[in-house]
């Protein structure tokens, strides 16, 4: 189309117009690779045919692209300028695809822009996108081939206003709650008086330091057992419940090594307590068969292990505390009643001191001889009662022994073998009697049916002098309309067979 409109320049207008402004191709200007030339010097005359016929060679040649090709090379030009941006902006229409990617558009105003959150990115953040929700996305701008659209690659998302580890703590509380596993129906009972204590911490931490003095000093005879764990980074959660399930599938003598599980860890700030709001945690604690108590952080730290937990301690110190708190009253309350008696007893003895003097020596010893002579009395009444009792039972045991060994006289075996001996020869006799009389009878059987069998059989009626007659193609002749004269007949006889040759045939008379 464009070399339609390269028209050589034919000038209308006088010379000094002409010399004034010099003119080129139409298509050599709109290309822009010819530029408007200044004005000539005086004296320049028209352009001529052979200059107009050099403006048309300098122009470009004409490209043609694919839609494929243009897009693709948009794409690039396009992620060559935005490479790495920050958009902020609202999520809306958010949709989750099968295969992990989130896909949403981000409003601003009137404008919006769609957004791919890929499978790989999307795993990695720490709170659920939701419509409505404003963040700050980073990523790429780039162009979708397919649709010839523009979209924002992100990399991550940050929630504006509350922070993501917030924002994931509240939506899984929620969810959670949701779900019943905050109910109070669902936590379990510490029992008042265990026997095993299992603690999951790290072992070099002072949580577990003041856990043992506390322990030490309340309930010394507690016996805690120690998983080793991380309490704080990535693999923290997944230490911690590898530790509940270790401690519920762990048994000796058929009972659980470890009658409540604590989970101890000092305060820190929402990201080092973050492993303590995991959902595969919470739910591993859920599952639970011990109860566990959750004794994470101060008094302030709240996180989903809290919720879940059959019980919250305050501090890792109160959590000892209170695993301890029923043996430590009774044993205050021992050392009361410990106290009661001494100031009872002192005060017997007071009243006694009082009572024994104001009696005098001989009626004391009187009193004494009194008691003493019951207390003989009472001893010689026990030691007859004992003698009486053992001679019974001597004579119990005599008549028991004289029993045993009548009845194993009675069970002697050389006597049991004589009967069994006795019994295996009447059987054994028996036996060979019933063979004999079953072997005469099949005997008898057997004759029977031979005589039988001879008396139907076809050999028996031939030796009588009768034959069987078949004629030349071997079937049996039983009408003499069946062979001819000059046939050859075979005869089977009781002994042997013959052949012969028919030389006459009669047949009945027929009515």
């Amino acid at each position: 189309m464009l070399d339609s409109l390269s028209i050589p320049f034919v000038s209308t207008r006088s010379k000094s117009e002409s010399e004034a402004e010099p003119q080129l191709s139409f298509a050599a200007l709109w290309s822009g690779k010819v530029k408007s030339p200044r004005r000539p010097p005086a004296g320049f005359g028209a352009p001529k045919q052979s200059q107009a016929a050099s403006a048309i060679e300098t122009m470009p040649e004409r490209r043609i692209w694919s839609v494929r090709m243009l897009v693709a090379d948009v794409r690039q030009h396009i992620e060559r300028a935005y490479d790495t941006i920050w958009v902020e902006g609202e999520i809306s229409n958010l949709r989750a695809a099968p295969s992990g990617h989130l896909y949403f558009t981000l409003k601003d105003g009137e404008a919006q822009l769609p957004v791919v959150l890929f499978r790989r990115e999307a795993m990695l953040l720490r709170f659920r996108p939701e419509d409505g929700l404003a963040v700050l996305v980073r990523g790429k701008v780039s162009v979708y081939e397919s649709r010839g659209q523009m979209q924002l690659v992100a990399e991550t998302l940050e929630p504006r206003g509350a922070g993501a580890l917030q924002i994931a703590f509240e939506q899984l509380r929620d969810r959670l709650s949701a779900e019943g596993l905050f109910d109070p129906e669902c936590k379990q009972t510490l029992p008042a008086f265990p026997r095993c204590i299992g603690v999951i911490t790290s072992p070099a931490g002072a949580v577990i330091q003041d856990i043992l003095n506390i322990v030490a000093r309340r309930h010394a005879r507690l016996n805690i057992l120690i998983y080793p764990a991380l309490m704080q980074g990535a693999q923290a959660a997944g230490e911690v419940a590898a530790g509940i399930r270790w401690f519920n599938d762990q048994s000796r003598d058929g009972n659980s090594v470890a009658d409540i599980l604590v989970i101890a860890r000092g305060g820190g700030s929402i990201e080092d307590l973050a492993p303590f709001n995991d959902e595969a945690l919470a739910r591993t604690i859920a599952a639970s068969r011990l109860p566990i108590v959750s004794a994470i952080g101060h008094e302030t730290d709240f996180t989903i292990a809290d919720f879940v937990a059959d019980l919250r301690a305050p501090s890792p110190s109160a959590a000892a505390e209170i695993v301890t708190a029923a043996q430590h009253r009774i044993e205050e309350h021992l050392e009361q009643l410990e106290q009661r008696v001494a100031r009872a007893i002192r005060y017997q003895i007071m009243q006694a001191r009082q009572c024994h003097g104001r009696l005098s020596a001989d009626a004391a010893f009187a009193r004494m001889r009194d008691v003493l002579g019951r207390r003989q009395q009472r001893v010689d009444e026990l030691r007859f009662r004992i003698e009486s009792a053992w001679s019974a039972i001597g004579r119990a045991s005599t008549q028991r022994v004289r029993l045993a060994s009548e009845r194993l006289l009675r069970q002697d075996v050389r006597q049991q073998l004589v009967r069994v001996s006795a019994r295996l020869q009447g059987l054994d006799q028996r036996l060979a009697q019933v063979s004999r009389n079953m072997l005469q009878s099949s005997a008898a059987k057997h004759h029977t049916a031979y005589i039988r069998l001879q008396s139907l059989s076809p050999m028996a009626v031939l030796s009588r002098g009768y034959a069987l007659v078949f004629n030349s193609g071997g079937e049996l002749v039983k009408s003499a309309d069946q062979a001819a004269i000059g046939d050859t007949i075979s005869a089977r006889l009781a002994d042997g067979s013959l052949t012969a040759e028919i030389t006459a045939s009669t047949l009945p008379a027929r009515e």
